[in-house]
C-alpha cells in the first residue's frame, strides 16, 4: 500500500509556485504536473525507486504526499526538503519592503518556497548542463539526456523518468551523451562529478556542515564546477539563501525588466537583501515565467 501523509506547512505555502521554481521549464520530464495540479516524480537511489505524488487544495491547506513502492517512508524527508516545507522566509518579506517593484513581485508570488534538488549529484549535473547556454537550450539537452539514460515509467497517462544516477552517467557511451547535445567538455565534467560522488571525494553531509563560503570552495574542487556553478549548487541543492549566482546575464536582464529600471544596482540590492538574497533568484525566475511586470 502507498504511504500517505498530510503535512501541515506554515501558511501561506503554494505548492504550484514552488514546483514551478523547481521545474523551471515545461521540458522537464523528471518533475511533472498534471492538469489537476498534482506534482509527480520518481525518486531513485541505489536501493530502488519510488513514485511520489504531491497535491494541495489551497495555500492554507495541508500538503498531501503519497509515496508508492517499498520502504516508501524513507523518502518523506527528501520530499519535505525538496519542496521547501520548512524553509524560513519571513526575513525575505521584511527585506523587500524598501523596493516597491520587489515587494510587488513578492506579493504576487507569496507562498513560494525555495525548492531543492533531492541529491547532490542532481544539483551538480544541472549546474554543469546549464552553464553558459540559454535556459531553453539547456532544458532541451537535459531532457534528451534523461530520456536517453532513464527507463520510462507509465503512470496515470503520463511518462515519468527518474533522474540518472552517477553510475548511469559513467556507464553511458560518449556517443549517447553527445547525441543529447552535450559538448565534449560537459560530458567530461558530468563524468567527473559522478565519479567524485561515488568515490566520496565530495559528500553531501560534509558540504552541509560547512559555512557557505567554505562549501563554495569545496565544491569548486569538482572538475567543471566554478564559482557560479558552486553558487547554483548551494542555492538549489542545499537551500543556502545567503548566496546568489552572480555573473549571469539572464539575471541582469530579469532584474532590469522586472524592476523597470535599466540602471538598477544589483550589488546594492543583494547587499540590502542580505541573508535571503537567494530568494531573489527564484522570484526573478517565476517573475519572467508568469509575466509579472512592475506596478
Amino acid at each position: 500500500m502507498p504511504s500517505k501523509h498530510a503535512v501541515d506547512v506554515k501558511p501561506p505555502y503554494r505548492l504550484d509556485l514552488t514546483v514551478d521554481a523547481l521545474r523551471r521549464l515545461a521540458a522537464n520530464v523528471v518533475d511533472t504536473v498534471d492538469e489537476n495540479g498534482v506534482y509527480r516524480r520518481v525518486l531513485a537511489d541505489e536501493a530502488g525507486a519510488n513514485l511520489i505524488e504531491v497535491s494541495q487544495a489551497s495555500p492554507k491547506a495541508p500538503v498531501l504526499v503519497t509515496i508508492g513502492g517499498r520502504d516508501a517512508k524513507r523518502w518523506l524527508p527528501s520530499v519535505e526538503r525538496m519542496l521547501g516545507f520548512d524553509a524560513q522566509v519571513d526575513e525575505w518579506y521584511k527585506r523587500v519592503k524598501p523596493f516597491p517593484w520587489l515587494a510587488h513581485l513578492a506579493k504576487e508570488l507569496k507562498g513560494l518556497r525555495p525548492p531543492r534538488y533531492p541529491s547532490l549529484f542532481e544539483a551538480l549535473a544541472h549546474s554543469i548542463v546549464f552553464q553558459q547556454i540559454s535556459i531553453y537550450a539547456a532544458g532541451a539537452i537535459m531532457r534528451r539526456m534523461v530520456e536517453a539514460l532513464g527507463t520510462p515509467i507509465e503512470h496515470a497517462g503520463s511518462t515519468l523518468y527518474a533522474f540518472p544516477l552517477p553510475h548511469d552517467v559513467l556507464q553511458a557511451p560518449d556517443e549517447k551523451l553527445r547525441s543529447a547535445g552535450l559538448s565534449a567538455n560537459k560530458v567530461m565534467h558530468l563524468r567527473s562529478a559522478a565519479q567524485a560522488i561515488l568515490d566520496g571525494a565530495v559528500r553531501e553531509d560534509a558540504i552541509a556542515e560547512l559555512s557557505t563560503p567554505e562549501a563554495a570552495v569545496a565544491l569548486t574542487q569538482v572538475r567543471g564546477i566554478g564559482p557560479w556553478s558552486a553558487a547554483v549548487v548551494l542555492l538549489r541543492g542545499f537551500g543556502r539563501l545567503d548566496i546568489f549566482p552572480m555573473k549571469d546575464s539572464g539575471v541582469a536582464r530579469s532584474v532590469k525588466l522586472l524592476s523597470g529600471n535599466p540602471s538598477i544596482d544589483l550589488d546594492a540590492l543583494l547587499t540590502a537583501l542580505g541573508p535571503v538574497r537567494g530568494m531573489l533568484y527564484f522570484h526573478l525566475l517565476l517573475g519572467r515565467i508568469h509575466g509579472i511586470v512592475p506596478p
